[in-house]
Parts: C-alpha cells; structure tokens; sequence
C-alpha cells in the first residue's frame, strides 16, 4: 500500500500541537503542586501528569472513535470474526468527522492500523486508558502527597507506594509498546509508513519512545530507591542485635 506524502497544513500542524499540549500543561500543574527543592520529584511528577493526560484524553479518543465511529456495507465485507460482532459494519478513526477522527487519521498515515479497529491495538488501549491512566494520576497523587507531607510513617507510606505503582506502570508500558510494534516487525512493517522520514522519525519514533526511555529511566530509579532501603534496612538491622544481645547478658547478671 503506497505511503500518503507528508503534508505540512494547518489540520496537520494542529493535530502535533495538540499531541505535544500536555506537556507544558504538566509542567504547570508541577510548579503548583511539587517543592521545587526535589528536582528528579518534579520530573517524575511531570513525566507522569503528561502520561496520563495522553492515556485518558488522546487514547481515550481512540477508543471512542473505534466503538461509534463506523461506516455501512451491504452484507458481508470479509470473512470473521467482526469487531463487536457486526458483520455489516467497519469501525474505526477513519470513519469519523471530529477533530479526534482527525487527530487518528494524522497518525494513522504512519500506522495504518490506528485507522481501523486492530483488535490488538484496541485491547492494549483498554489496558492503557482504563488501568494506566488512572494509574498514573494516583502516581502524581502520592508524588505530591509524599513531597508535602511532614516526615513519618505517612510520607513514607506515600513514597513506598508511588515506586510500587510506578514501577507496575513503567513496566506495563514497556511491555504495551513492545506488545504494539513486535508483530509489525515480525511481519516486514507491512502497516508501517517507515519510507517518509516525518512519519518514521517523528510519528513513530519520536512520539513512541518516550515510552520506552521514560520508563526504563523510572525503572532505574525504582531500582535506586530498593537498593537504598534495604541498605539501610540491612545497616540497621546488626546494630539492633547487638544491642538486643547486651540488654539479655544485662538481664541474666542482674538475675
């Protein structure tokens, strides 16, 4: 299937900015809401707002548009099985008239399967929408909570579940960005507009790998926080002992 050129007009040039508002959005909400004394908190704060304002709002469009946008065909249009089991209908972006339609039928250039409803690509989507994005914003929760908050069992709590969550989320976006483009590699990148240099670098690469170095770098430093804790943990611990086996030498000599 031939590639459509790279077009540089006004619809196009909208969809990119509105892909790219998040982030200073983000960065907003981080200025307000996280001391500014803890650089990597802010990061991880911001990081995480814009993750899941692009989960609910950008991938929560693409969902939309697959379950009610769709066109008619007279009888059937391939063999089965159907998306929702509807053998007289096509569902998908590319059949639909809002601005999100159109946001999904800019990207859809460089993968043609955000055109339609790849039944792969929907149930990931699921996953993102419904699970990551609230996680991420309970992530953005407890940065603030545990920023905040005064020193104790309650900041640390915060802090204990937010690498937790983060860690499961990392995890699961690398696994979801894996999961999206592996059968197209296995396949030749037959769905993949990988000869325009906009499309590969900018359309795939770019808006793709934030996913992945983003997350290998909170991986990182989830990685960083256990090592600390059970240093400390393990530090701590001979110290106690020691003071627990004087205090029964103590106790057998006064006896």
């Amino acid at each position: 299937m031939a590639t459509t050129p790279f077009t540089l007009d006004i619809p196009t040039v909208l969809c990119i900015l509105f892909s790219l508002s998040f982030m200073p959005i983000a960065y907003v909400l981080a200025n307000k809401l996280v001391p500014r004394s803890s650089k990597r908190n802010r990061l991880l704060f911001i990081w995480h707002a814009y993750d899941a304002l692009t989960h609910i709002f950008i991938e929560g469009s693409f969902l939309y548009e697959c379950f009610f946008s769709y066109t008619s065909v007279a009888g059937m249009h391939a063999r089965g099985p159907f998306f929702l089991n509807q053998p007289d209908r096509i569902y998908g972006p590319a059949y639909g008239t809002g601005p999100f339609a159109r946001l999904w039928q800019e990207y859809a250039k460089a993968d043609r399967r955000w055109a339609g409803s790849d039944t792969t690509v929907v149930s990931l989507e699921l996953l993102t929408v419904l699970l990551g994005g609230p996680a991420a914003v309970y992530i953005c929760y407890l940065i603030v909570k545990a920023g905040n908050g005064k020193a104790g069992s309650t900041r640390g709590s915060a802090r204990a579940m937010q690498w937790f969550i983060s860690t499961i989320l990392a995890t699961a976006e690398l696994y979801g960005g894996f999961m999206t483009f592996a059968p197209e590699w296995l396949t030749g990148s037959s769905q993949l507009a990988t000869d325009d240099m906009v499309y590969l670098w900018l359309y795939l690469f770019f808006f793709n790998t934030l996913w992945v170095f983003v997350p290998i770098w909170v991986l990182w430093e989830a990685r960083k926080e256990l090592k600390t804790a059970f240093v400390a943990k393990e530090s701590v611990s001979p110290e106690r002992s020691e003071r627990s086996e004087r205090s029964e030498r103590s106790d057998r000599k006064r006896h």
